[in-house]
């Protein structure tokens, strides 16, 4: 590494060192490639913190929802093998599928691959996941928000569909109109690479995408792996006293119904690999295992969802970052903070990935990404105009807002000021556009919508790429 590159390493190294600090971060891994070859790696802290168990480049960590651009591959390339198409009506593939309102058969694969098909944000996935979380007492403590439901339990497909049909939802709108981040509809893009396709869709995932591309250490379960003992422990966070503690949380949660939501496990010299399809346009070491248009197809920016990040298929999409164009996924789930980041035209690859759920690994990346351009660590990415708004209309926004997955939030005044209140803290909104919010958490400005219907209402607003309904 030259003279140049160690000072923009030691600032966003120490930059790194903050959050880990901060958040209590067991073990956090950084891979970046240039061209395909690795130019810089760096392990902080341990895979298991009571063994004092070290990182390497082959350390299996989860990836959460990165493995949705896996997904969105897998029917990239069966639309290849003219198996389907992206535009075609889900029905086709899952007739017993039913909505309350009857819009399903307007839904297609399209819709489900970029979030608008109007499905609003469900606990689908802790009924999938409930058996593996009953094992763990981490998930126990959650599991408590749904006792109302704790009768079910998703399994297989067809209990996912089943599920679905039987709740009385309305869609967002219209398919296609609307983006909220679905774990529902990515398990849904299972159950039809498993149909169309005749394999499982992990089988699928294995032959058509890990192996091609020499992921040898990449697996949806751990358990029916033999011989592979570099593992990273899992950890949560517990309150202990009014105090955070960090803990050894080892049970890995799964929903086999909801894999291709986010379930895969993996390496930075595993997921280096793969994103060199993405940098090659469909190729690994020569060989082409998806085209470069499907791939293309994949980094389009079909839907927005705020004024500087676009959703392609599976992947998140940003067309001026630091005059650079990014793709880039999160994943988190417990024991699981994860991102990828790619940038085409510089030929950049990387990966993060950690045990601890929570993590801010998305400002981690803006951090790296600064730092190589020269730029303080802790900069931010994209400027905010602030706007005026009446006063008067400042009451449209106040209220709670909540979905079914758990997620609620409240917006009320403070010294004349709009407040956003979540996870126990107060946050100042600043407006920057008509009915358009920002808040600063974890050092990073956020844009929040609030979304009007009949009448001119606020009865929704866009939090964390999901949109939560007005409750009060």
């Amino acid at each position: 590494m030259t003279k140049e590159e160690r000072h923009w390493a030691d600032s966003f190294e120490a930059y790194t060192q903050r959050f880990i600090v901060e958040n209590k971060v067991p073990a956090l891994a950084i891979g970046l490639a240039k061209e395909g070859q690795l130019v810089y790696r760096q392990e902080f802290g341990f895979r298991n913190l009571e063994e004092q168990e070290g990182i390497t480049l082959d350390t299996v960590f989860g990836i959460g929802s990165i493995t949705k651009s896996f997904s969105c591959m897998a029917i990239m390339q069966l639309q290849e093998a003219g198996k389907l198409s992206v535009h075609d009506q889900v029905s086709t593939y899952l007739p017993e599928l039913r909505l309350k309102n009857g819009l399903v058969e307007q839904i297609t694969i399209h819709h489900l691959m970029t979030h608008t098909a109007g499905l609003p944000p469900l606990p689908t996935l802790f009924h999938a996941m409930r058996s593996s979380m009953r094992e763990d007492p981490t998930g126990l403590e959650v599991l408590e928000r749904f006792a109302a439901e704790e009768t079910i339990i998703i399994e297989t497909y067809e209990d996912l569909m089943a599920y679905l049909s039987g709740l009385d939802v309305e869609l967002l709108g219209p398919p296609g109109t609307e983006f909220s981040y679905s774990n529902e509809g990515y398990a849904l893009l299972g159950a039809i690479i498993e149909r169309v396709s005749g394999k499982t869709y992990e089988q699928f995932i294995q032959d058509h995408i890990l192996t091609p591309a020499g992921m040898s250490n990449s697996v949806f379960v751990l358990n029916e792996w033999d011989g592979h003992t570099d593992i990273t422990t899992l950890y949560a966070t517990k309150m202990v006293d009014g105090n955070t503690e960090i803990v050894a949380s080892p049970v890995w949660w799964d929903a086999p119904a909801m894999r291709a939501a986010g379930f895969l496990k993996s390496t930075i010299r595993d997921m280096l690999a793969y994103m060199e399809i993405f940098r090659t346009g469909g190729l690994v070491k020569g060989k082409r295992i998806v085209s470069s248009q499907s791939i293309e197809d994949m980094m389009k920016p079909f839907v927005q969802i705020d004024p500087n990040r676009y959703y392609g298929y599976g992947l998140g999409i940003h067309e001026n970052y630091l005059g650079m164009r990014l793709i880039e996924h999160t994943g988190g789930l417990k024991g699981i903070s994860s991102q990828m980041f790619i940038v085409p035209d510089r030929e950049i690859t990387g990966i993060i990935l950690t045990n601890l759920e929570g993590v801010p690994v998305a400002e981690i990346m803006a951090g790296l990404l600064n730092c190589r351009h020269s730029r303080p660590a802790d900069a931010q990415v994209y400027a905010y105009i602030d706007t005026h708004i009446s006063p008067q209309l400042l009451s449209d926004y106040v209220g709670i807002y909540e979905s079914r997955e758990g997620v609620r939030i409240t917006v009320e005044f403070q010294n004349e000021n709009l407040v956003l209140q979540f996870l126990n803290a107060d946050f100042n909104l600043r407006a920057v556009g008509e009915d358009c919010f920002t808040f600063t958490f974890k050092g990073t400005d956020r844009h929040i919508r609030f979304i009007r219907h009949a009448g001119g209402v606020v009865s929704r607003v866009t939090f964390g790429a999901r949109q939560l309904h007005k409750n009060g």
